[in-house]
């Protein structure tokens, strides 16, 4: 084919049209009119409604990933803060069961400890206040160990209390700790009184009966006993303070093939629970009981020194007054006779001359 025959003009694709500088001068002021003409008489204020409106629902499904991935993190951050609240409350209510727990403990203690004093001053014997460590090894006795010893002024045969009644006797008495004898072992006997009819027995520990009490032994069926009587320390051994609170009969067997009578009775005291107890001197202790640390101890010693001294001195006294009088004596009458012989024998009608000086 022949150059000259062919068509040398743009195909219509690449027809290009106005020219880009006069494209933009034209888009240019299109917008700067519209800009105008929005801010004065919001003229694109419908447009831009209808396309809001119709571009909501593509926003909507656009914000979804966004939405939720906000709430998966916020969920996590609320599940952790929600577990470390749930952790810390739950450390908070222990700490606060074992404060209360502390407390109830506590205030226990102390209405025991309150009974005691209540007690101590009603009780006119010297007493000291300890408190049980353990119970004795021994599985056949009922015996407990407390916190004074010989250095605390304990004595063997001590009666120990606590704030309902007699909880046993001191048997064993180590530098530091004491072993007590409660007053259900079956080696221990209290001797009693009836407060009703004021009758006087002896109480036996009875471990075997019903976990542990005390029984009268030797009551003749016929006896004046009624279940509820309070039995008392009647005071007559010397060891026990009278009307001190011992047991409760709760039980009376009378049997028609025995002359006696089986009585049990439940001690006041709390045998197998008691934390703090009261230790006396016993009743016929001829000294007087001060234990150490308390008001007067001191005092009291030097008093019984000064006591035990004073008779000494006062012996001592009189034989030294005694001798003195009789040595005195003797050599007067020697000094005496000794100037008699020195003296010269008065003549006839000349009277002797007075002596004016003592002998020496």
């Amino acid at each position: 084919m022949p150059l000259g025959t062919l068509d040398r003009t743009a195909p219509p694709l690449f027809n290009q049209g106005p020219s880009a500088l006069s494209k933009l001068i034209f888009f240019s002021a299109l917008a700067l009119f519209l800009m105008v003409a929005d801010a004065r008489f919001n003229v694109v204020q419908p447009i831009r409604t209808v396309v809001g409106a119709v571009l909501f629902p593509v926003q909507w499904v656009a914000m979804q990933p966004v939405l939720l991935a906000r709430a998966a993190s916020r969920y996590v951050e609320d599940l952790q803060g929600a577990q470390r609240d749930e952790a810390q409350a739950r450390r908070q209510l222990a700490e606060l069961a074992q404060r209360a727990s502390r407390a109830d403990t506590l205030s226990g203690e102390n209405a025991r400890l309150r009974a005691l004093l209540e007690l101590r001053q009603t009780t006119q014997n010297p007493s000291r206040a300890a408190e049980v460590l353990f119970d004795a090894a021994d599985p056949y006795t009922r015996k407990i160990v407390i916190d004074q010893g010989i250095n605390h002024g304990i004595v063997a045969g001590s009666p120990v209390i606590d704030e309902n009644g007699v909880l046993g006797q001191v048997t064993q008495v180590l530098p530091f700790t004491s072993e007590v004898t409660l007053v259900i072992d079956r080696d221990l006997s209290v001797p009693v009184q009836n407060t009703r009819t004021g009758v006087r027995t002896v109480a036996f520990g009875d471990v075997d009966a019903r976990g542990g009490g005390l029984e009268l032994r030797y009551m003749t069926s016929h006896a004046d006993l009624q279940v509820g009587d309070v039995l008392a320390t009647s005071g007559v051994d010397g060891v026990y303070p009278a009307g001190l609170p011992v047991a409760r009969i709760d039980n009376i067997e009378r049997r028609a093939d025995s002359a006696f009578a089986r009585v049990h009775g439940m001690p006041f005291a709390a045998v197998t629970a008691a934390r703090y107890v009261l230790v006396l001197a016993p009743v016929g202790d001829p000294v007087p009981q001060v234990y150490p640390g308390s008001a007067g101890a001191a005092t009291a010693a030097t008093a019984d020194v000064a006591a035990r001294k004073k008779p000494e001195k006062a012996d001592t006294a009189k034989k030294g007054d005694a001798s003195a009088k009789d040595g005195g004596g003797k050599e007067a009458a020697k000094e005496l006779a000794k100037e008699q012989r020195a003296t010269p024998a008065p003549r006839a009608g000349r009277p002797a001359e007075p002596r004016t000086g003592a002998p020496r």
